[in-house]
């Protein structure tokens, strides 16, 4: 073992007599103007460092990229988990219709149900490609998770109900038009 690495890559011919007389010539000609006070431009060392801080910067871009993709799943994940566990599920013979994407689609309700959606109380949101009705408290809840879940959210018909100049005054029930 006590060969120099230059002797060991003159054995296994990786290296020649030409290329190490030059290496050994550009090391003495850097220590000289050292030692004579210029600044030697390490080429190389630049490089190295360029390299690194390229690599630094493309990996902080990739554990954004990444960490950006784990939070979407993670939303997504838990807008799945609010709608599997509030979801009405039951379905009735009543056909109600709604505008998505610009298709209008039909879903199969009892009246009850129905009613409860145009009044706003339900909505319809949209998980995989599929449509499911929750509650309004829960579809504001996927709401702030991701607004483009939400499909039907009818506001309150109450409000324009409360305002009734009328409401006072009861129609009676022999009235004739």
């Amino acid at each position: 073992m006590g060969n120099s690495l230059q002797d060991q890559l003159f054995k296994a011919g990786l290296a020649s007599k030409k290329q190490s007389v030059r290496a050994k010539k550009a090391k003495n000609t850097k220590e000289k103007q050292q030692r004579k006070g210029v600044d030697v431009v390490d080429e190389t060392a630049e490089l190295v460092a360029k390299a690194e801080a390229e690599k630094v910067a493309k990996d902080k871009m990739l554990n954004q990229q990444r960490d950006a993709a784990a939070h979407a799943k993670a939303i997504q994940a838990q807008i799945i988990e609010l709608v599997s566990l509030n979801k009405i599920s039951e379905r009735g013979d009543i056909e109600f219709r709604y505008n998505h994407d610009g298709k209008i689609k039909t879903i199969a309700l009892q009246a009850d149900t129905r009613d409860l959606l145009v009044k706003g109380i339900l909505n319809i949101v949209s998980v995989n490609q599929q449509h499911e009705i929750v509650p309004k408290a829960v579809a504001a809840k996927i709401a702030e998770r991701d607004a483009n879940a939400i499909v039907l959210a009818n506001q309150n018909a109450q409000a324009d109900e409360d305002d009734d100049e009328y409401a006072d005054y009861k129609v009676p029930d022999d009235l004739m038009w």
